[in-house]
C-alpha cells in the first residue's frame, strides 16, 4: 500500500500525540509477547485498536517504531540522578549500579529483543553499541577522577576497566534476568558491587 507522510512528535496536535504514544505502547507489547521478528504491523493497530492505515501516519515500519522503544529503552536505562556529594566513590558505585540493575530489569523483556535484533541489524547493533560507550564513558571519566584523587587504584587504565565492568554487569544481567540463570538477587547484586569495587580498589565508606 502507499503510505501517507510520516508525522513526528512535534508536528502532532494533541490527539495525535495520544495516538502516536498509543501505538508506541501497543509496539512494545506486540514485541514483547510475539518478538521483533514475528511481529507485524497490523498487530501493533490491533492492538493500539487503530487502523492499518493510521500506523503508517506515524511511523515508516516496524522497524522505525522499534528504533524508537529502543532509544526510548536505552534513555531509561541511562537515567541517573545526580550524584550525592556526601556518599564516597565506593557509594556513588554501588547506587549507579543499583539504578542500572533496576532499569535493566524493568526493562528486561524489551532488552533481549534488543540484544536478540542487534545479532542480525546493524542499525540496532550500532543503537547497541552506543549504549555501550556511553556506560564506558561515565565510568571510566569516575575512575579517572577516583584516580586523581587517590581513591582507586592508580595502575589501572580507566577505559579498559569500564569496559570490563559494564561487560561484566550487562552479561550477569542478561543472563540472570533474560536468560533464567537461578541466583538469590541479594548475594548476586551484593557479589557484583565487591567485585567492582575490589577491581578498582575502593573501600566503602573510605573518603568522600
Amino acid at each position: 500500500m502507499s503510505k501517507t507522510s510520516v508525522n513526528t512528535a512535534e508536528t502532532l496536535t494533541p490527539r495525535g500525540r495520544r495516538t502516536r504514544e498509543a501505538l508506541l505502547a501497543a509496539a512494545r507489547t506486540v514485541f514483547e509477547t510475539v518478538g521483533f521478528l514475528e511481529c507485524r504491523v497490523e498487530l501493533i493497530a490491533q492492538e493500539a485498536d487503530v487502523s492499518y492505515g493510521t500506523f503508517y501516519r506515524y511511523f515508516e515500519s516496524k522497524e522505525h517504531v522499534f528504533m524508537e522503544l529502543s532509544t526510548q529503552l536505552f534513555e531509561d536505562v541511562h537515567r541517573r540522578l545526580p550524584p550525592d556529594p556526601e556518599l564516597s566513590p565506593a557509594e556513588r558505585l554501588i547506587s549507579s549500579n543499583r539504578a542500572y540493575y533496576r532499569a535493566y530489569r524493568a526493562n528486561a523483556k524489551m532488552m533481549a529483543i534488543v540484544e536478540q535484533v542487534a545479532t542480525f541489524n546493524e542499525g540496532f547493533r550500532e543503537l547497541r553499541q552506543e549504549h555501550r560507550r556511553q556506560l564506558v564513558d561515565r565510568t571510566s571519566r569516575a575512575i579517572t577522577r577516583w584516580q586523581q584523587e587517590g581513591k582507586a587504584a592508580p595502575g589501572l587504565d580507566p577505559v579498559l576497566a569500564a569496559r570490563a565492568m559494564a561487560a561484566m554487569l550487562d552479561h550477569t544481567l542478561y543472563l540472570w534476568l533474560i536468560q533464567g540463570d537461578a541466583a538469590d538477587e541479594a548475594a548476586l547484586l551484593d557479589t557484583l558491587d565487591q567485585m567492582c569495587l575490589g577491581a578498582l580498589g575502593l573501600t566503602p565508606g573510605a573518603g568522600k
